[in-house]
């Protein structure tokens, strides 16, 4: 467990073998933390464990030994813990500071959270604070846009000023960071009233805040709205955070949570002749450890709900009530306009977005894209590595 130790001399990493051989216990700053031997020789840093170009593992569990035992672990001045097992007399290295950096050892074990860290729910109130760059700050210098992205990812929206006047600037906003996600709409849509609409976005209807593609497996994981054309009277967005609707519920209604945590819902959409798009999944996702990780939402493609026991059919169509009406509640939205040049995202595993209806359809014009997380995150641990500054 992580604990108070006496084991260290100003304050220096120290490592000392205990159990045996089946757990070195290291020490920093008055801690100590605890490592099993098979996870010490799976984690090994040598080159025969190691590819040092690209970092990926050259062994399978198979190929180690399931008694191993440290042997002997010797901290040198580099802060290297040079290491040898047995029964094999494997010899191998890691760094103290990564090895810190990934200790799992507790002493109350895993820590139960609702919401994964560095994550910051919002309400009404994050219009003044919604984290703003402009295209040309991003794109030229890297600390504005490692803190835009970092905005994305702590509140889940973020908005964006001086895109280029030019057809597809949205799609320049994605390569700042990774790729589009291309789906049955094609690598970008247009979003314009039209006259036949495969989509009710398509129209001038006001949109009752939603994720998007709740009927695909994986859904998109960013969704990118630009801004053409906005000359009618209406069409505001609206933002609303799937994550605080879940705080609410789990503190005042936790059986209502729970339902709609557990019992899936089918989303479905057939919009034309040649797609028909389902996916199941319960409205709040948790992991296995009950943390929320994800939220959708989408009334107009929600199918007939079968997957709810009998004897609570009733109790869950008042839950799904109830979450409609946090979503519909203005305290906990954030609205305002777009205009031409300007853009927002938003994580469609987290964030609803609608509009306000809107009255002249040939006034209105914006352009969207998706985009995964993945490679959001690998762009924020890109620009944070001390070996690119």
């Amino acid at each position: 467990m992580i604990k108070p130790t006496s084991a260290q001399v100003n304050d220096r990493p120290a490592v000392i073998i205990t159990d045996n051989g089946n757990v070195l216990e290291a020490s920093l700053k008055g801690l100590s933390s605890r490592f099993h031997a098979i996870w010490l020789r799976d984690n090994g840093q040598d080159d025969r464990s190691v590819d040092k170009t690209n970092g990926q593992k050259l062994m399978a569990l198979k190929d180690i030994p399931p008694d191993s035992l440290v042997e002997s672990a010797l901290l040198n001045e580099s802060q290297d813990i040079q290491l040898v097992f047995g029964p094999d007399n494997w010899h191998t290295s890691i760094p103290f500071k990564w090895l810190w950096e990934h200790r799992y050892d507790s002493p109350e074990g895993p820590e139960q959270l609702l919401l994964a860290g560095e994550i910051d729910t919002w309400d009404s109130t994050l219009l003044r604070t919604l984290p703003e760059t402009s295209f040309r700050e991003a794109s030229e210098n890297p600390a504005v846009l490692l803190d835009w992205l970092q905005g994305i990812a702590r509140y889940g929206a973020a908005r964006m000023t001086g895109l280029p006047q030019k057809d597809l600037a949205v799609l320049d906003v994605i390569s700042l960071f990774g790729f589009v996600r291309e789906t049955n709409y094609g690598r970008y849509f247009e979003i314009r009233s039209r006259t036949s609409p495969i989509n009710l976005a398509y129209t001038t209807r006001e949109l009752q805040p939603h994720t998007d593609n709740p009927y695909r497996d994986p859904v998109p994981g960013l969704q990118f709205f630009s801004c053409m054309k906005n000359a009618s009277d209406g069409g505001d967005s609206i933002l609303v955070d799937g994550f605080r609707i879940a705080e609410i519920l789990h503190r005042e209604a936790p059986e209502t949570f729970s339902r709609l945590s557990r019992y899936k819902v089918r989303f479905r959409y057939a919009g034309s002749d040649d797609m028909d798009l389902q996916a199941s999944r319960p409205i709040i996702q948790r992991d296995v450890s009950g943390v929320v990780t994800g939220i959708s939402f989408n009334n107009r493609s929600i199918s007939a709900l079968t997957d709810i026991p009998y004897d609570e059919m009733n109790d869950y169509y008042r839950d799904l009530r109830r979450f409609e009406e946090l979503v519909g509640a203005r305290e906990l939205q954030v609205r305002f306009r777009l205009e031409p040049g300007e853009l927002f995202v938003t994580d469609n595993t987290r964030v609803l977005h609608g509009r306000t209806g809107y009255s002249n359809s040939v006034s209105r014009w914006m352009q969207g894209a998706y985009a995964d997380k993945d490679a959001l995150y690998s762009k924020i641990r890109v620009l944070k590595s001390p070996r690119r500054c």
